[in-house]
């Protein structure tokens, strides 16, 4: 089983051990929910700061120009396609994920006739969204276990809404296999990456995604609600429709034209006017990846895993390990079936290990590279070993379901 000595030489030839002072930790916590909402930067605070005393509070109005208010989405989209391993011009940061995977749904939906179908295992959300998407259509909609995903792509389908990192178990979809099925179909898969960004290498060029939504506030610490992005290749945005007509995503807003125009690219999938404090706040949290390779980044997340892991198979062989063994199939959480995993994540909080648990039975413990070390990782299992081995889970109360 690894050891203190042998997480703190890995600390010690960790690339990113100087990213852990650029955020706001608390002291006496082991933060593992950076995969729900990552930790501060110590920089957006103080940039926050400078944007409303002085472009909001001095400068007013002036400021959509002076300090390009305006541009805001693209520019911070354009950052975001790096990480997307796709060309500037084809992303926008705009708006929530569920409205994004909306527009994206219909947009996708309205160039052929077919169903929509989306994952049976999915996030909540994107089912929700694509089974209304489907019947404002007027279109079939079916769910389908992400084991059968390959075969349900076939030509009766319309849109496939696919999450590439599954929220749950961190399971991991092949985008350039799927894609590859789909096309054969004249299917368009809109891709979550919620998941994925920030954490997994991407290359969507070279895999084939046209279509894809994600947030802003996990790995990339947009902060809580922080506006989430969409992806639509360039090839393809003048022939999609937003179903959202805003007057952000006109051809030329300022016109005030009676007649809706969309934008010839991907600005027609803007709508109303931005939030500017939040957004302003993610591109302030994106800075910190311009000098992170994010193969050097998940080949840390491999080391945090496999250091997790084997002291949870040493420490705790009740608790299951759901989450694929194998790097390629899997993103940067690691799951943990348990019972009453519920009562576990609740004794954790309160020793100071924040983790998070999902219904009906799983521990999940977010690995974010640039915030932790080696060695929180053996502190935060033995501290797990010992909840599990004296039975402090068993003292926790459940009230109508939920954990008091």
């Amino acid at each position: 089983m690894p050891t203190l000595p042998d997480a703190e030489a890995l600390d010690r030839a960790d690339p990113f051990a100087e990213f852990r002072d650029r955020f706001a930790l608390p002291e006496g916590v082991i933060y593992l929910d950076g995969n729900s909402l990552g930790a501060l930067p110590r920089s957006v605070a103080a940039r926050l700061e400078a944007v409303a005393r002085h472009e909001w509070g001095e400068r007013l109005i002036r400021s959509w120009n002076e300090a390009d208010w305006w541009n805001a989405p693209r520019r911070i989209g354009d950052r975001i396609a790096r990480l997307l391993g796709v060309s500037d011009g084809e992303v926008i940061a705009t708006d929530s994920t569920s409205v994004n995977l909306f527009k994206l749904i219909m947009a996708a939906a309205g160039t052929r006739d077919g169903a929509i179908i989306a994952e049976a295992d999915n996030f909540p959300t994107d089912t929700y969204v694509a089974e209304e998407a489907a019947r404002l259509l007027g279109r079939p909609f079916r769910l389908v276990a992400g084991s059968g995903m390959v075969d349900a792509l076939v030509a009766d389908v319309a849109a496939a809404v696919i999450t590439q990192v599954n929220y749950r178990t961190a399971a991991r979809a092949d985008i350039a296999a799927l894609e590859e099925r789909a096309r054969r179909h004249g299917t368009r898969i809109v891709w979550d990456l919620s998941h994925s960004i920030g954490a997994v290498p991407l290359d969507l060029a070279r895999d084939g995604a046209s279509l894809a939504v994600g947030c802003s506030y996990k790995y990339l610490n947009g902060g809580p609600g922080a506006p989430a992005w969409l992806y639509v290749a360039s090839a393809l945005q003048a022939k999609l429709r937003s179903p959202i007509a805003g007057w952000w995503g006109h051809a030329d807003a300022f016109a005030f034209d009676g007649q809706y125009r969309p934008a010839p690219d991907i600005a027609r999938f803007l709508g109303g006017t931005q939030p500017m404090l939040s957004l302003l706040a993610l591109e302030e949290s994106l800075t910190l990846f311009e000098r992170v390779d994010m193969d050097r980044l998940w080949a840390k997340s491999v080391r945090l895993f496999d250091l997790f892991a084997a002291r949870i198979e040493a420490l705790c062989p009740e608790l299951t390990i759901l989450t694929p063994r194998d790097p390629a199939l899997r993103g940067s959480h690691i799951a943990l079936h348990h019972p009453d995993a519920q009562r576990i994540i609740t004794a954790l909080i309160e020793r100071g290990v924040i983790g998070d648990y999902r219904a009906p039975d799983i521990a999940r413990f977010g690995l974010t590279p640039l915030t932790l070390s080696h060695a929180d990782i053996l502190y935060a299992t033995g501290i797990i070993g010992d909840v599990m081995a004296s039975g402090a889970w068993r003292d926790v109360a459940i009230e109508g379901g939920r954990v008091t």
